[in-house]
């Protein structure tokens, strides 16, 4: 009797936000410098962390030129570690994705960011191609972090904002791989300057990273929630969250094909943005004869345009999907990937310096944009499979990364140059799958909702519950999201009314 009481006030004195939120207790406006908790604290938590992470992972190649010295690397040696860098994440992302379905993205992105740091510190330690090899392998598993900043987005912000969160968080995220750039060889040189000699210096470099990214873990403990209401753990034992299986939360994602088409598609935005992190300042060292401290801000001015260009994408996604709802986000997305693989190709073929730095930027905002722009449709491709969803996603970034990078940067078979132009026409045909995305409820590219049957969004998202879960209520979470995202509709299409699931009155 004490716990339906209890019940009872909570419905009628829900909690109080400093933000508006909708039914899901979801903030429906992104207030940037705010650090409001729930919302804009895990905000700021996700991003700082993953922030981290893409310090560590790329914290080695600004000082490529000094490590091969040291290390006696060769170009095929270079190669294989980019290539381990980012196919650590490949299944580290999935994973992460399911983690955080099952235990929240608190607990999944701290505990892998903990287990990864040892790996940044051993780089210190490096000694052979192997061991170097290793190191940046392990290390690159930090990337999955990626993922758990999606999901907490996707649990904190409504859907006419989402993709404003997702696109910013991951976003400034991603700014690690600019500021590296930068951080590196200043660290580097900084310690060279005190005393140490160069080939010690680097090493040492590698503590600050690696003190950075464990700092961040413990943050997110601390200071993090999983959701609006609170913890995972804290919110299955009050009987307020159901908890889900692995086997059905991993059926209902795999078999969605959408999910495969945007894993394949995001391999050639934020995969291709992988593979630069890990080429560019060797490139414009050794093609243009730079010195190390200027092809290190250049290569970071390319990682530095994710502070606009992928959370450009994000409130791109939000503004049109206001306006044309999902169909126009998927042209979009279409639309300015397929504008990047022809800069990409474009920069192939330019030959001087200042030419080949403003179409690398121009390159840049369209591929960065593309990345936030995906995560402005993943996020409605299921309700229950969010996790597994975004890390399908995720994952397919890092494998268009090693693909890429074993096609095309491995070894000699291919000039740098004719690698970019190469990898541009990859980006412009592993877009095109995108128009075979269709929603039953809102449409597609190239068509509208279905026509065979009356389709709403409660028809799409219970569709992943069986009756006898409805019988027991585990739909509940999934009505609402529906609820909340017939903001998807557009204002351009029919906005007529719809029948909603008569149990969403009498049991919410």
């Amino acid at each position: 009797m004490e716990i339906e009481g209890q019940a009872t006030v909570k419905e009628s004195q829900p909690p109080k936000f400093a933000l508006p939120v909708d039914s899901e207790h979801k903030a429906t406006e992104f207030r940037l410098f705010s650090v409001a908790a729930p919302h804009m604290r895990a905000f700021h938590l996700s991003w700082v962390s993953f922030f981290a992470c893409f310090v560590s992972s790329f914290a080695a190649p600004p000082l490529l030129p000094i490590i091969r010295d040291n290390l006696n690397l060769t170009a095929s040696d270079i190669g294989n570690a980019g290539i381990a860098s980012v196919s650590g994440a490949v299944f580290a992302r999935v994973a992460m994705g399911t983690a955080c379905d099952l235990f929240g993205p608190r607990l999944a992105s701290a505990s892998l960011i903990l287990l990864t740091a040892p790996a940044v510190y051993f780089t210190s330690m490096a000694s052979s191609s192997t061991s170097f090899l290793l190191v940046r392998f392990f290390t690159g598993f930090s990337l999955a972090t990626f993922v758990s900043t999606q999901f907490w987005m996707s649990s904190m912000f409504s859907a006419p904002v989402v993709g404003t969160a997702n696109g910013v968080a991951g976003g400034w995220g991603n700014l690690g791989g600019g500021a590296t750039q930068l951080i590196m060889p200043l660290v580097f040189g900084l310690i060279r300057d005190i005393g140490a000699i160069k080939f010690t210096a680097w090493r040492i470099a590698f503590f600050i990273p690696a003190l950075f990214q464990t700092l961040s873990a413990f943050a997110v403990l601390i200071f993090g929630k999983d959701l609006p209401d609170g913890n995972f753990r804290r919110l299955q034992k009050a009987g307020d969250k159901t908890k889900d299986k692995f086997s059905n939360v991993f059926y209902h994602g795999i078999k969605n094909y959408r999910g495969w088409i945007l894993a394949l598609s995001y391999g050639y935005c934020f995969g291709v943005e992988l593979t630069i992190d890990n080429i560019v300042a060797e490139y414009f060292y050794d093609r243009f004869d730079l010195k190390l401290h200027t092809a290190g801000m250049i290569a970071a001015s390319f990682g530095l345009a994710n502070i606009v260009s992928r959370p450009g994408g994000g409130m791109i996604s939000d503004a049109v999907g206001k306006r044309f709802g999902m169909r126009g986000k998927l042209w979009a997305l279409w639309v300015v990937q397929t504008l990047g693989g022809v800069f990409c190709i474009i920069l192939g073929r330019v030959g001087s310096l200042g030419a080949s730095i403003v179409v690398m930027i121009v390159f840049f905002l369209f591929c960065q944009a593309a990345c936030g722009l995906t995560f402005g449709v993943v996020p409605f491709v299921s309700r229950r499979s969010l996790g597994l969803i975004s890390g399908m996603t995720g994952g397919g970034g890092n494998v268009g990364a090693v693909l890429t990078q074993l096609i095309f940067f491995r070894g000699s078979k291919y000039s740098k140059e004719r690698g970019i132009m190469l990898m541009g026409v990859m980006i412009i045909c592993c877009t095109l799958p995108i128009c075979l995305i269709h929603f039953p409820q809102w449409g597609g590219m190239f068509c509208g909702p279905s026509s065979t049957k009356i389709a709403t969004e409660e028809d799409y998202y219970l569709s992943e519950w069986n009756s006898e879960e409805k019988e027991k209520g585990l739909h509940l979470s999934s009505l609402k999201f529906a609820d909340n995202s017939r903001s998807e509709r557009g204002r351009k299409e029919d906005s007529e009314t719809r029948p909603v699931d008569e149990t969403l009155s009498t049991k919410v």
